[in-house]
């Protein structure tokens, strides 16, 4: 699914990285706890997240994801639009909650890191 697609689906507003909206995104996170992006698969995800600080940033860069939207409507300071301009790192903004934003992905086909669960005998 491309950047694009994930905008138009969440109704989002691009903050930074109007020139990656083509990128594509095969998987997504969401979380408000940054320490589990550092415990998983997430290189190359989406991260749908209501945390808006400087940590949000940081850990994506060492996490190897490729963008960020903000739940809620949350807004980034200038602070964190300027570290994520500096990382080439798209930041948008949905005024959905993080709960709604992923059942909207995920009912597009987008899926999310974890691995591949074993079939439940019920």
């Amino acid at each position: 699914m491309k950047l694009s697609a994930i905008k138009k689906i969440l109704l989002a507003e691009v903050i930074t990285g109007h020139d990656k909206l083509e990128m594509p995104i095969e998987r997504c996170t969401a979380c408000d706890l940054m320490s589990d992006l550092l415990t998983g698969p997430n290189t190359g995800s989406l991260l749908l997240t209501g945390l808006c600080n400087i940590q949000v940033i940081r850990t994506s860069v060492i996490a190897g994801l490729t963008a960020i939207v903000f739940v809620r409507g949350k807004r980034p300071t200038e602070e964190l639009i300027a570290h994520a301009k500096k990382h080439d790192l798209p930041l948008l903004t949905t005024p959905f909650t993080m709960f709604s934003s992923s059942g909207r992905l995920f009912s597009k086909g987008l899926r999310g890191v974890e691995k591949t669960l074993p079939k439940s005998d019920s």
